[in-house]
Order: structure tokens, then C-alpha cells, then sequence
């Protein structure tokens, strides 16, 4: 079996869930592979982009996918459409990311972004503003979430106070994917809190006990 964490939106190999849960994997003497998605290139990057990258890792062998936020949903994606992912853990996923984000940006924002070409983002790996494309928007909506149908083994854990991704987008998801498991975590969107119950978790989902 083959593991690998994806990354969140504006982050890097080096946030503290990912740290925490590949330090936890060393432990287990399992090594977790944690590919840096922006790839240099934040201002390019999209769901495909991010899709094509982590498919590379990909050999004959099973795969368990944990991703989080967008990663998650990058995972969500990736377990569609390559028969080797054998089990899905999303953190936050970020079901629903596009709708919701612009909507936080406002319509005129949006369109800013779309006349000039790019946005400013505050990457926080970075700790500064980068340029995005709009291509990421026009590829974003090429994945709608109610495509989502390969049945898969998922656990979903979500924070009951998140702030970017609200829980209902996990629930309305878990509702309607019966191999899908959601558990609901007194947190918010960054989980930093909750890091000890989510590696218990994922121990017990992928048999690592």
C-alpha cells in the first residue's frame, strides 16, 4: 500500500497537519509521501495540475489517498478515476470550494480577477501575497461534486466550526454516498486541535492498529 497526503489551498508539504500526521506514519515505520502541489508555481496552479502531479506517483500498487481541503478534494477526484486508490481520507474537503470561495470574494472581486487575469492570494507557507490565475476558476468548473459516484471506502472528518468549508458540505455529501463516513470533530477549518483524534482515527480506517 502506497500513502500519500495532499495538501490544502495556499499551504505546502510543511503545515502542521501534515508534520503531525507524516511524523505519525514514521513512527509506524510507513513512509508517507507529501508532494508540494504548488510546484514552484503557485500562480498556475489548478485542480487538473494538481490531479496530473500526484497520478505520477501512482505505480501497480494499492493507493490510500488523505487529502486536506482542497487537497481533500483533489483526492475525492483522484479516487474517481484511478481504480488503484483502494481508500479515501478527507480532511475538510473542499466540496462545493468554488461556489463558496467566490462567493466570499464578491461579485466584483470576481470579475477584477477575471478582466486582469489574476488575484491576489495570501499564501500561507509563503507568508505573502501571490498572484492566481483565473484559469483556476475556469478549471474548477469542469469538477462538479455530484460526479463524485465510484463507491469507495471514505472517512470524512470535518470540523463543526469551520470557517472556509462549511460541515454541510461534507454532510450533504456523506448523505448521499453511502461508502462514505463522516465524522463530525469539535474544531474549526485548520483541525489543530483535534490532530490526535484524527490520527486515531485514521489508524483505525487503514488498519494501521
Amino acid at each position: 500500500m502506497k500513502y500519500i497526503y495532499l495538501h490544502g489551498f495556499a499551504s505546502s508539504p510543511d503545515s502542521a497537519k501534515a508534520r503531525f500526521i507524516r511524523d505519525r506514519f514514521l513512527e509506524k515505520q510507513i513512509f508517507l509521501s507529501v508532494p508540494d502541489l504548488n510546484q514552484n508555481n503557485f500562480s498556475e496552479l489548478t485542480l487538473t495540475r494538481q490531479m496530473r502531479q500526484v497520478s505520477q506517483e501512482f505505480n501497480d500498487v494499492p493507493v490510500t489517498l488523505i487529502g486536506s481541503s482542497l487537497g481533500g478534494l483533489t483526492a475525492a477526484w483522484l479516487g474517481e478515476k484511478y481504480p488503484q486508490i483502494e481508500r479515501l481520507v478527507l480532511l475538510a474537503p473542499a466540496f462545493g470550494f468554488l461556489s463558496s470561495y467566490l462567493t466570499r470574494l464578491g461579485s466584483e472581486a470576481v470579475q477584477n480577477w477575471q478582466e486582469s487575469g489574476f488575484l491576489s492570494v495570501y499564501h500561507y507557507a509563503e507568508k505573502r501575497s501571490l498572484p492566481l490565475s483565473y484559469q483556476f476558476v475556469l478549471d474548477s468548473q469542469n469538477y462538479a461534486d455530484h460526479a463524485l459516484r465510484r463507491s469507495i471506502p471514505t472517512l470524512i472528518l470535518h470540523g463543526q466550526r469551520d470557517e472556509v468549508i462549511p460541515l454541510t458540505a461534507s454532510q450533504e455529501y456523506a448523505q448521499s454516498r453511502s461508502w462514505a463516513e463522516l465524522i463530525e470533530l469539535d474544531s474549526d477549518h485548520g483541525l489543530g486541535n483535534a490532530l490526535p483524534e484524527i490520527w486515531s482515527k485514521i489508524q483505525l480506517f487503514c488498519d494501521l492498529m
